[in-house]
This record gives structure tokens, C-alpha cells and sequence, in this order.
């Protein structure tokens, strides 16, 4: 078996697609477009690509960008200053905060600040409370984007045994509860799992986020499963690779994303269904 490529890009150029179709529409229904707030601070190369990205991908399909850079030495009550001026500005319908931040700003805090109805991150705890309860409204983008490329394989996926591999708040738990909301039966490893090939052997559908470059074995992956690869790591080489020993794991899988060019460009597209959807909520309020 060779697994089918779940491709990223197109199932993104699809979201893009259907975003760009809506503001579009809105635009001749007489509605302003919906504005994305992006705020960067500090010179991160990383994070210059990141919110670049971001804002070219709001030009591509109408979403006006409203970029905020500020300087690394800024203090954490003048961020937050900033994020309250956002907040006010009704003219704004999303908010994102690039992380991570420098280390003497409380990240989570910052988070906090932003209205949970502009944070298109998903990142509030407001908003991962309304997904937990399965009532979800503004969801984070990489999860949901996951979500998006497990249902472009056209496999059922109600009654899958799942597994997240990592727990943190960004992937690995609001992924479980994407997977949840699927009707999948989910199982959550991190590192004080015990006999994780073990645990992996059992998956069906497989997300991993861990950070640490081919951490999955791809013989430990179960025949037929659907491997969704988070990760992305700059070897020394300068190659990027993800979490799952690709080559290996591609051999036992049905569907599997490549790194990069799988989940990386759902992660905007979900940002940008977002911010539409932020703009719809807010005017129904």
C-alpha cells in the first residue's frame, strides 16, 4: 500500500474559494468587507512569514487587513493598550495576535484581552469552552483545518478510533474535541504515555503535533489509517520534515499529509472562514 496524499493547498484554494465567494456577496448586498486585525511584535523571521501570509491571502479574497508591527521592547500593558483599541474599533471583526510573543508579555493574557467575538484565533477561553461543549462559534484554525482535510479523504469517519499525539492548547486539545464532534472515539498521548507504538498500532486516524521531527515510526502506523501531520521542523539539512517518519509511514497508510503542503495552508484558510464568520456573527448579534 502507498497512501493517497491528502493535498493541503487545494483543499485551501477550496476554503479560499468560498470565502472569496461570500465577501463578495456581501459586498454587493451593500456589507463593508470583513477586516482582519494582525498584530506583530518584535522581528521573529518565523513570524514576519506567518502574519505576511496572512495578509497577502486577505488580499487574494477580499478581507481588508489592517496590520499592526510593534516594537519587541514594547511592554505588556502597552500590547494590551492595543488589543483594547482594537477591541473598540467596530470597523475591526477579527484579531490575531501573532505568537509566540516576547518573553516578558503573558501570552495567555494577551489572548484573554482580545473579545472573545473577534478572536479568530480561536484561542479564548470562551471560544474553546463553546467547543468543548459542543456548541462551537470561532474554532482554532489548525484543528478545524484538520478537520477539513480528514473530511476531504470522503472516508466515514463516526466510530474511527483516533489518537491525538500531544496535548497542547493550540492542537492537541481542541483537536480531540474536533475529533469528539466527528463521533470519533478518541485517546489523547503525550509524554508519560506508556507503549505509544502500541497505542499508535490501534489508530485509525492519527494526528500528530508533538514538534519533534519523525517521532512517529512509520511501522508503527496501522494499516489503512489516516495520518494527519502537524508538525513542521527545520532539519540541519535545512530540509523540512514533520512529526511522522514520512517514507515509512506512507507505505501502511490509505491517506496521509505531506510536510509542508498539508496542513500548514489550511491553518490561514481557516483563519480567513474565521474572520468572515466573525463579521457574520457580530452583525446578528
Amino acid at each position: 500500500m502507498t497512501a493517497q496524499l491528502i493535498d493541503g493547498k487545494a483543499v485551501a484554494a477550496q476554503v479560499h474559494e468560498r470565502v472569496r465567494q461570500a465577501v463578495e456577496a456581501r459586498v454587493a448586498a451593500g456589507k463593508r468587507a470583513p477586516a482582519l486585525a494582525t498584530v506583530l511584535v518584535g522581528a521573529d523571521p518565523a513570524s514576519e512569514i506567518y502574519v505576511r501570509s496572512k495578509r497577502q491571502t486577505c488580499e487574494k479574497i477580499g478581507i481588508r487587513s489592517v496590520p499592526t508591527h510593534l516594537d519587541a521592547a514594547i511592554s505588556e500593558a502597552e500590547l494590551l493598550a492595543v488589543v483594547d483599541q482594537l477591541n473598540a474599533d467596530d470597523s475591526i471583526d477579527g484579531i490575531l495576535v501573532q505568537l509566540p510573543l516576547p518573553k516578558n508579555i503573558n501570552a495567555d493574557k494577551v489572548i484573554e484581552r482580545i473579545r472573545p467575538d473577534k478572536d479568530v484565533d480561536g484561542f479564548h477561553p470562551y471560544n474553546f469552552g463553546r467547543l468543548a461543549q459542543k456548541t462551537p462559534t470561532l474554532r482554532p484554525c489548525t484543528p478545524w483545518g484538520s478537520v477539513e482535510l480528514l473530511k476531504s479523504t470522503g472516508v466515514p469517519l463516526a466510530g474511527k478510533r483516533a489518537l491525538v499525539i500531544g496535548q497542547s492548547n493550540i492542537v492537541g486539545r481542541p483537536m480531540a474535541l474536533e475529533l469528539l464532534l466527528l463521533g470519533c472515539t478518541v485517546t489523547v498521548a503525550h509524554s508519560k504515555t506508556r507503549d505509544l507504538p502500541e497505542e499508535v498500532a490501534r489508530a485509525e486516524v492519527l494526528v500528530v503535533g508533538t514538534g519533534i521531527p519523525d517521532m512517529i515510526k512509520g511501522d508503527w502506523i496501522r494499516e489503512g489509517a489516516i495520518v494527519i501531520d502537524v508538525g513542521i521542523n527545520r532539519l540541519p539539512s535545512g530540509k523540512l520534515c514533520g512529526d511522522v517518519e514520512f517514507d515509512a509511514a506512507r507505505q501502511k497508510a490509505a491517506f496521509i499529509t505531506p510536510v509542508p503542503g498539508g496542513v500548514g495552508p489550511m491553518t490561514v484558510a481557516m483563519l480567513m472562514e474565521n474572520t468572515l464568520r466573525a463579521a457574520e456573527l457580530r452583525e446578528t448579534a
